[in-house]
């Protein structure tokens, strides 16, 4: 299995996934270098070897390869980018048929966390089935988050 962090940071979901697919690939995606330079010590000292460090705009698109993927991670990131579609159109590309891509943001209504760009699950889930994305599933993530699984 492989799997792809879009919005990796410093490994909070790569080290675990990565714990978890001894035999599979971790892709960890971000646009800044430091984040992905921490996570690279990290992963140094854990002696994990299956996680690929991937340094892009995912708006802007990646190099992983198409219908590489499983799964998709896009853990409190459509928030931070202007163009929702396009990086959910990336997670479609690099998915394998019947992969999925696993989307957890902040709720419009949360008294917590950044007050620009939320998205509701209704917009992301039109932008999905507007990509032919089926919605799997849809759920609390927690008082401030909400989850959506999509498959492809």
């Amino acid at each position: 299995m492989s799997a792809a962090d879009f919005g990796s940071g410093s490994g909070g979901w790569v080290i675990p996934l990565a714990k978890q697919l001894e035999e599979g690939k971790v892709y960890a995606v971000d646009i800044l270098k430091e984040p992905l330079s921490a996570l690279k010590a990290k992963l140094s000292l854990e002696k994990i070897t299956n996680v690929q460090l991937v340094s892009a705009d995912v708006e802007k698109g990646t190099d992983i390869f198409e219908d590489s993927c499983d799964l998709v991670l896009m853990t409190n990131l459509l928030f931070e980018v202007s163009d929702k579609k396009k990086v959910l159109e990336e997670g479609k590309r690099i998915l394998k048929k019947g992969g999925r891509i696993l989307v957890v943001d902040w709720k419009i209504k949360a008294p917590l966390g950044p007050k620009e760009g939320r998205v509701s699950p209704q917009e992301v889930k039109n932008i999905a089935l507007d990509l032919n994305l089926r919605v799997e599933k849809e759920f609390d993530a927690g008082s401030f988050h909400y989850g959506l699984i999509f498959i492809k």
